[in-house]
């Protein structure tokens, strides 16, 4: 009898352990335990511009409305790509069901991709390209078309004829280079057009910019009138070059067309210093970018190229609806007073 007890208990405890290890099977990569909910990590290029807290407020949009766990950590600064590699790594061995990555390089992170890939990671790429690897989706705004629309525009309040800078962010950004190569597209297409500097980096911070702006301004001697127009084609370089020419006493004497926006920078619309800001729409990327691993980790069809638009912003459609909802979307509502 104690015998057959014994042989009973021994059977129960395996079995429980065989449907233990087939439940713990079936859960979703990534999913916390006990709950089976889904964990995305979203890692932008940096923390601090405005934009990139826009895409954070659509990816966690989404999330609520798929019911999954957002968790958002990126860099400080733009220009720290350990860090970015380290992340990426970091949630790799977390064993989240997904990552979403918006590259400071466009070769640096080929090799992190490949490895969540491995691991049965699935990753979507979001802002800036990459250069080759493995990822499921790319979301993003057409750059190239996005920078040609902003140098259209400033050859448009130049008259076609002028004297143009064109202040690049950092070597190994993607959407920026798209960008200013849209933008020297749209210049060299008007006779009337002198590029007069197009190798300067700004950096990616609004300090580095503003110091890289003074100097070229300096350097073209803009005050004599050897610089007639200026395109930025990042928030950080638009807003580094807006305060150089403010302690210049330039602005609404050099036309100057930049890229994204901020309040500081709308407010630079409105009172005439910029005369265009092109616009992506980050709370868009976001949002899309969030559907767009969810969907692919729960067996769903998705594009492999989601673009995400763009509009060009000046002192005339400033107040429009649609334009409103892209400079100033609601960021409390998603993401706290915080």
């Amino acid at each position: 009898m104690r015998r057959r007890f014994l042989n009973a208990l021994l059977g129960l405890a395996v079995a429980c352990f065989f449907f233990a290890c087939a439940k713990k099977k079936s859960e979703p990569i990534g999913a916390d335990a006990g709950t089976a909910r889904l964990r995305i990590a979203m890692i932008p290029k940096g923390t601090t511009h405005e934009f990139w807290k826009s895409v954070h407020a659509g990816g966690v949009k989404a999330a609520r409305e798929l019911d999954v766990d957002l968790v958002w950590k990126g860099p400080l600064k733009e220009d720290d790509l350990k860090s970015q590699v380290d992340l990426v790594d970091s949630f790799v061995a977390q064993g989240v069901a997904g990552i979403l990555l918006a590259p400071l390089n466009d070769k640096a992170l080929i090799a992190p991709v490949n490895r969540a890939t491995a691991s049965k990671i699935p990753v979507v790429i979001f802002d800036s390209a990459l250069s080759g690897g493995n990822y499921v989706s790319f979301v993003a705004t057409d750059n190239r078309a996005a920078g040609r629309l902003g140098g259209e525009h400033l050859v448009k309040v130049l008259g076609g004829k002028g004297k143009v800078v064109v202040l690049r962010y950092q070597e190994g950004s993607a959407s920026t280079h798209e960008r200013e190569e849209g933008c020297l597209e749209a210049l060299r297409a008007s006779s009337g057009i002198e590029i007069v500097s197009d190798n300067q980096y700004g950096g990616a911070t609004t300090e580095s910019a503003f110091s890289a702006s003074e100097s070229l301004l300096i350097a073209k001697k803009a005050d004599q009138g050897g610089v007639t127009g200026i395109f930025a084609p990042n928030e950080s370089t638009t807003f580094g070059m807006l305060l150089a020419l403010e302690k210049a006493k330039l602005t609404q004497k050099v036309h100057f067309v930049g890229f994204d926006a901020s309040e500081k920078l709308v407010q630079a619309v409105r009172a005439g210093s910029i005369d265009g800001l092109v616009l992506q729409d980050p709370f868009q990327m976001g949002y899309l970018s969030m559907r767009a691993a969810v969907d692919h980790v729960r067996k769903k069809s998705v594009a492999a190229r989601a673009d995400t638009g763009a509009k060009l912003v000046h002192r005339e459609n400033l107040d429009q609806p649609e334009i409103r909802a892209i400079v100033k979307p609601d960021l409390e509502k998603w993401l706290g007073s915080n």
